[in-house]
């Protein structure tokens, strides 16, 4: 019982125990996770804490010694991530920001890729070993670059969407790129090779595509009709690891397969439920897989070719910074802009460490050069937050702390109301904010409402539970205009406004109550305004009474509005909470 427990659970524990220390620990020095996991990797694993094992055995269960045990298992981090690429992928999106993702984008993996290649051919690789290797170097960390872009409050600066556009195109270029390495690998005259490795994977997609196009939307309207988180979240993972399954079966990459899925669910009405179910399994699979990443690196291997290792990764730099920074240029950025961006650009990505994997390039690349560029990237990837301070600084500094706009920021999404409930009272809520032109989003728990709004051409109803406070990041409410609560019932209502607050303390929040009392009770959790369902209808009858009696009409509707006054004198909270209510009105006000 022993062994087994040790061989199968002690690595579980440890990782978990590592997730559970690195993500606050790193977020409260403002590093990013993702160098939490790699240096645990390097000091619990069979090269750090875990070679003193034979001598001190009792070490043994505080370390990653079996890698093998959690590599298939680490994998699924980049399934995720792949699935998650293309899931928050659309149409719309890709042509709005078509400029600078096919074309600054484009520009910066193909003239890296290309140098960086070269470089190794020069320095005595085989051409195939070359490839790979200026494929990997030319990729960037999405996982680090955007989270420190946005704690920094550049992501919506020129370089930061300029470098948003460049990773886009990196993410959408990995699935070829895992493809070419699956060429190269095979062996034997290009012709048949091409057609032996591209043929059972177009296939497969194609395959994939079909019954995505057919299939999907009708499966999840079915699964969503059950109203069963627990059903939602099984058939989430049974496409997203199925679909990895059958282009693994082709002889391709389990990514391609995830990110197929994630394309063909981006334009459904399920996108933002399923972004918030399994963003939590990405994060910490992808954890994992950093850590197994740390893990391999020997760092006997490492210090003992140390200064060729710091060599190569400043030399990746330098070559990043150098031509990212030429094409900013080229593409009309201002000077300061482009080198921001080259420095956001400079590190390696996690990608990289995709492409140069025993499991995806053992048979091109030797285990010592892998070993080599793998620590290269890793060390590039520790740099990233300092170059992006660095770049900040330097931007702030040449263009004296204002920034030189070019062309409108297309890609950044603009904020919205959010409208949690699409039923009657949400439907007409919508239906005024479009007149006014005032951009909205919808979500609401019930497929069949969804599905109504839809066939009405309303596309900005989504299916999704308010109630998550994930879904609820996913609608970006941080950041939106405002967040109107329309459901019947008092206690899903309280939920809602409850995750709201937590996202937002200024945060507009307008709810519907059933009663004064709920009104209350909404009141102290914090909602800008409530609504009682049951005095509304009253005044309003009032009204029509008073009309239909003779009264003028600016009477009527001043006397109308005192008793709404009233009701709400009698249930609004005073004190702090009533400063703290005025001065989110009075900023949605703005200057008089």
């Amino acid at each position: 019982m022993e062994i087994y427990f040790s061989h199968y659970y002690s690595e579980t524990l440890v990782f978990l125990a590592v997730a559970g220390l690195v993500v606050p620990l790193f977020k409260r020095l403002e590093l990013s996770p993702v160098h939490g996991f790699l240096l645990a990797g390097l000091a619990l694993g069979p090269f750090g804490l875990g070679s003193l094992e034979q001598a001190a055995p009792w070490i043994g269960p505080l370390t990653i010694n079996n890698g093998e045990d959690i590599s298939a298992l680490a994998e699924l981090g980049v399934v995720f991530l792949m699935f998650m690429v293309g899931l928050e992928l659309s149409a719309q999106r890709l042509w709005l920001a078509r400029r600078m993702v096919f074309g600054f984008g484009a520009l910066q993996v193909v003239s890296c890729s290309v140098a960086l290649g070269l470089l190794a051919y020069l320095l005595g690789q085989p051409p195939a070993s070359a490839v790979v290797l200026g494929a990997a170097g030319s990729l960037s960390s999405t996982a680090i670059a955007l989270p420190t872009l946005a704690d920094r409050g550049r992501l919506q600066s020129v370089a930061g969407r300029n470098s948003f556009s460049i990773l886009l195109f990196q993410d959408l270029s990995v699935a070829p790129l895992l493809l070419m390495v699956s060429v190269l690998s095979s062996g034997g005259p290009i012709g048949p090779r091409l057609v032996e490795t591209l043929g059972p994977g177009v296939l497969a997609v194609g395959a994939l595509v079909l019954f995505g196009r057919l299939a999907l939307r009708p499966i999840f309207g079915w699964v969503a009709a059950a109203r069963s988180a627990e059903l939602f979240m099984a058939a989430c993972l049974l496409v997203i690891l199925g679909t990895a399954f059958i282009t693994a079966a082709a002889g391709q990459s389990m990514a391609l397969g995830a990110f197929v899925a994630g394309l063909l669910l981006a334009e459904t009405e399920f996108r933002r439920q399923i972004e918030a179910l399994v963003d939590p399994f990405k994060g910490l699979l992808l954890g994992l897989f950093f850590l197994s990443v740390g893990a391999t690196l020997d760092l006997g291997r490492v210090f003992a070719a140390l200064g060729e290792t710091l060599l190569i990764a400043a030399t990746l730099i330098a070559a990043k910074v150098v031509i990212v920074f030429l094409g900013g240029r080229a593409f009309g950025l201002s000077r300061a802009a482009s080198a921001e961006t080259a420095l956001i650009m400079a590190g390696g990505g996690e990608f990289a460490f995709v492409l140069l994997s025993p499991a995806i390039s053992g048979q091109i690349l030797l285990p010592d050069i892998a070993a080599t560029a793998t620590a290269a990237v890793t060390i590039s990837m520790l740099t990233i937050p300092f170059l992006i301070a660095a770049g900040g600084r330097f931007a702030a500094r040449t263009e004296g702390g204002k920034e030189v706009e070019v062309g409108p920021p297309e890609d950044v999404a603009e904020p919205v109301v959010v409208i949690a409930g699409y039923g009657r009272k949400g439907a007409v809520v919508a239906r005024m904010l479009a007149r006014h032109d005032v951009p909205f989003i919808a979500i609401d728990d019930d497929i069949r409402v969804v599905r109504r709004a839809r066939r009405q051409g309303e596309s900005r109803v989504f299916y999704g539970d308010a109630k998550n406070a994930e879904m609820l990041r996913r609608c970006d409410v941080a950041s939106a205009l405002a967040l109107v609560v329309t459901p019947a019932s008092g206690e899903i209502t309280r939920a809602i406004v409850a995750s709201a607050r937590a996202e937002s303390e200024t945060l507009p929040v307008v709810a519907f109550a059933g009663d004064l009392a709920d009104a209350r009770r909404l009141y102290r959790l914090g909602v800008t305004d409530a609504v009682p369902l049951d005095v509304e209808p009253s005044l309003h009858l009032s009204e029509l009474v008073l009309l239909e009696l003779g009264l003028p009409t600016g009477a009527v509707i001043a006397s109308v509005h005192e008793q709404r006054d009233e009701f709400r004198d009698e249930i609004r909270p005073k004190g702090k909470r009533a400063r703290h209510r005025n001065a989110i009105r009075a900023q949605q006000a703005g200057p008089p």
